[in-house]
């Protein structure tokens, strides 16, 4: 509303006659309104073209019919400021008092501006949120899981071809870590850490992580699983072999490869054996993860 004050009052100075310049400060106020509100509905995303990783996103985060909801409030809210500006305007041309008709619309639009207010903070805090996620895209994609300090995201880093985008994770307080390498001309892979989701047993996780486990899925084109058998991470070995059939279960249609990690220290028979400490057995791993490309559920 100040923006649109300022831009009416901008307007009426440019008038010389006192009761066009009541008009010109109505019609600047409606039009700036409406076009603040219909331009925040219109670069809005639809949400049902969106990928379903962030589709379900979202959903967990905002619910999209809540967001729907909103959008739908700003639309109405934006139509009606124009109606109400314009209907002000010709009737302007006729009364007696256009000062008095000036304040009367301003004050009707403000009450309509202000009537979905909560929808206003409620869709730029989702905003806030969502312009943040990280930039996950249509590619083959490796999710990497595994309790922590096992080596996840520093296999990602020597993986990738560049330094992982690190960027905060909605569903904790903790981040998540996305690497690409190229592996063909115009084509990549990437790599994504889930901390918080996929390195605990289902018991321990709350409804939130729950439900982000089924987005994660929807992206997944194989799940690379990372053993620390030295269990140098805190963690034993019992325990990470328990999570490794929960992450199976629950993504039962994602391919699950498993790699030991910090072989240097231990190896583990029967496994993929590598350590991302001197590099050694990095590159076999990511050969094996290239043999589902093409062959998953989730590929294109």
């Amino acid at each position: 509303m100040d923006r649109s004050l300022r831009r009416a009052a901008k307007a009426m100075r440019e008038k010389r006659n006192r009761d066009r310049a009541n008009e010109e400060f109505v019609r600047a106020i409606a039009s700036s309104v409406y076009d603040k509100l219909n331009d925040m509905v219109t670069k809005f995303p639809s949400f049902d073209s969106l990928p379903p990783f962030y589709r379900e996103t979202v959903q967990i985060l905002f619910n999209v019919d809540r967001m729907k909801k909103s959008l739908g409030a700003l639309s109405w809210a934006a139509s009606q400021s124009r109606e109400v500006g314009y209907g002000y305007v010709r009737e302007m041309r006729h009364a007696p008092d256009t000062a008095s008709a000036r304040k009367q619309a301003t004050a009707r639009i403000s009450s309509i501006v202000h009537q979905v207010d909560g929808d206003l903070r409620f869709l730029n805090e989702a905003r806030n949120v969502l312009r943040k996620l990280p930039d996950i895209g249509d590619e083959f994609t490796v999710v990497v899981a595994g309790y922590p300090n096992v080596g996840k995201s520093s296999f990602i880093r020597l993986a990738s071809s560049a330094e992982p985008e690190v960027a905060g994770y909605p569903f904790t307080t903790k981040q998540i870590v996305v690497g690409h390498r190229e592996i063909g001309r115009r084509e990549r892979m990437q790599f994504v850490d889930t901390p918080g989701i996929l390195d605990r047993p289902e018991e321990e996780r709350n409804p939130i992580e729950q439900q982000a486990l089924a987005a994660i899925a929807n992206v997944a084109d194989v799940v690379l699983f990372i053993i620390d058998a030295s269990e140098a991470c805190g963690y034993t070995l019992a325990d990470q072999l328990h999570l490794l059939e929960d992450i199976r279960e629950k993504m039962a249609m994602v391919p699950v490869e498993v790699a030991v990690n910090k072989a240097d220290l231990q190896s583990l028979e029967g496994y993929a054996n590598m350590s991302t400490m001197t590099g050694e057995g990095v590159e076999d791993v990511v050969a094996r993860l290239l043999t589902h490309r093409g062959s998953s559920p989730t590929s294109p």
